[in-house]
């Protein structure tokens, strides 16, 4: 896989769109943004890896896996729906929370359907409350579907009343009963988001799933797998950087990254003992970037402090996150 980043240049939108200029779709084409909301740990990304049929959005059960807006692009031959999979919608705690939350809202305007998720197999709590009350505020007259997702995780005995409780957050146009994971009801969703794309023309070529480039595969992928084996505060404090990406004459492709945490304590746990944690971190996000890539991957590893990151937005824009004030 080569690196490669599609820079559209429309700007009337949140995601800056471009058309595509060919033969393969007509004046019949739709094309349209789906705004994907929730709070964390609700399934967003596993909803849009499982529309699109590949693994585009890291996933991990662990809340605010996702920290920037990741397109998922669906294609058939006479439509063209940009999925964005949204950080979740909580209280942020940091300016990288604050930055989070403000993608997320700045999705919906950018929407032609918002699809408010939620976790079906619990009562709703005040944070759902709130995120209803967030898309009442930034919807205008935009469509919502509301998506009650892991509905596998709810007893035969519980459905009706969990479905009720949820369905009475905000109005809506209709509701999906799905689980994310299984693939159950996701067809019957993505038939009614087809239904609700307007007119246009396709905006990136038909084999592209996502505008992510390597570099930003690479990182995220590493932070998985990070997510996957720590607990506690570690997943959280964690940012990673690409620092070289090479794709050799041998084909092989040489990639060095650094793991930025906020304390000493969390360089330890990292690394672990005898360095066990760290190579259990590389070897799983080589063996992953080695199937995307089709080729062999030598990836480098360095773990080092970057005091209060999450809070200074000056060492966040260096990480490549947007602080607030950039796109007032």
């Amino acid at each position: 896989m080569s690196e490669q980043n599609h820079t559209p240049s429309e700007p009337q939108r949140g995601i800056e769109l471009d058309s595509v200029f060919d033969d393969s779709w007509g004046e019949n084409h739709k094309s349209g943004v789906v705004a994907i909301v929730g709070r964390p740990n609700v399934g967003k990304s596993t909803l849009v890896n499982r529309i699109i049929g590949e693994k585009i959005a890291i996933v991990s059960p662990k809340p605010q896996t996702t920290r920037k807006r990741q397109l998922g692009i669906y294609t058939q031959h006479d439509i063209q729906i940009l999925f964005i999979d949204t950080p979740g919608l909580h209280a942020p705690q940091h300016k990288l929370g604050e930055i989070m939350v403000k993608d997320a809202e700045a999705s919906l305007k950018d929407a032609d359907v918002i699809v408010m998720m939620v976790d079906v197999s619990t009562p709703p709590e005040a944070g759902d409350k709130h995120l209803a009350e967030t898309i009442e505020r930034l919807r205008g007259d935009t469509p919502v579907f509301l998506v009650l997702n892991k509905i596998d995780l709810v007893a035969p005995e519980k459905r009706d009343l969990l479905v009720a409780e949820n369905r009475a957050l905000i109005a809506h146009e209709k509701t999906f009963v799905v689980s994310a994971m299984t693939g159950e009801g996701v067809s019957e969703l993505l038939d009614n988001i087809k239904a609700k794309m307007p007119l246009g023309p396709r905006y990136y070529p038909a084999d592209q799933l996502s505008e992510s480039n390597f570099r930003f595969i690479a990182a995220e992928t590493v932070r998985e797998k990070i997510m996957l084996h720590t607990e506690q505060e570690i997943p959280h404090a964690v940012a990673v950087e690409i620092e070289s990406y090479q794709e050799r004459q041998d084909g092989t492709h040489y990639i060095s990254a650094v793991i930025y945490v906020e304390r000493d304590s969390q360089k330890g746990i990292i690394i672990g003992k005898g360095g066990e944690m760290i190579k259990r971190i590389g070897s799983e996000a080589r063996k992953e970037l080695e199937t995307l890539t089709e080729a062999r991957v030598f990836l480098d590893l360095r773990v080092k402090v970057l005091k209060n990151w999450r809070s200074d937005e000056k060492l966040m824009a260096r990480l490549g996150y947007r602080t607030p004030k950039d796109d007032d």
